[in-house]
């Protein structure tokens, strides 16, 4: 680590971060073809149709951001969320700059994982986000009702089925997103399942409106070699 370089990570790690290429979709934020329409965009389809817009950083898995990944969600380096909220709003302001005050919303994790990490890693970067935007963290509102297996190794359809009705809005607590623009965080974006079933939750608890906001962007079929 060099002398400028500053936190966790140096800064030609965060230098080789293989940032999603321009153009982007004006809607999700994914790479497209130049001259391409949006309505073609692949990514655009996965999404719930509610959620207004999508931003992330970088392509996962990459052999310089997986492991910062990884770092931030099993080795309890949390400290680095701040530096990736940086990098997210330096690439993605524009998912919050018609909001006046933001409102952030963690995917929450299962009880039994919080309680094995001891640490939610987009609660971590959904706090820094704020920060940077001078936004606010409505913590529990948003809850997982029932337990879920991993998503790694799953199928898109398997995915979806595994999230199914996995999140909720606390009844008392539906007055609190009743009306607002949501911003859900979440580390990663893959097939957008579990992003799509904790904006369904939020919509039905009241929200006016869903953004999706990740550091990292899984490559779809159409991008990759």
């Amino acid at each position: 680590m060099g002398p400028r370089d500053e936190g966790l990570v140096c800064g030609a790690c965060w230098s080789r971060l293989p940032l999603l290429p321009k153009p982007w979709c004006a809607r999700c934020g994914h790479p497209v073809h130049p001259g391409a329409a949006d309505a073609t965009c692949v990514v655009c389809r996965l999404l719930d149709p509610r959620c207004v817009r999508a931003r992330s950083v970088c392509w996962v898995p990459h052999a310089n951001s997986s492991p910062l990944l990884g770092a931030l969600k099993y080795q309890g380096w949390w400290g680095i969320a701040d530096a990736m909220a940086e990098r997210m709003v330096r690439n993605g302001r524009e998912l919050v700059e018609d909001i006046a005050s933001p409102c952030y919303v963690a995917v929450p994790l299962a009880a039994g994982r919080l309680r094995e990490r001891g640490f939610n890693q987009s609660a971590h970067l959904a706090r820094a986000l704020a920060l940077r935007t001078r936004g606010m963290v409505l913590d529990d509102v948003l809850v997982r009702v029932r337990a879920t297996v991993s998503q790694t190794q799953l199928t898109p359809a398997e995915r979806r089925a595994n999230v199914h009705h996995a999140f909720a809005v606390p009844a008392q607590r539906s007055a609190a997103v009743g009306g607002l623009p949501i911003v859900l965080v979440d580390d990663v974006l893959t097939t957008g399942a579990t992003l799509n079933a904790c904006a369904s939750a939020l919509f039905d608890g009241g929200a006016s409106d869903i953004r999706y906001w990740t550091f990292g962007r899984a490559r779809s079929d159409a991008d990759r070699p």
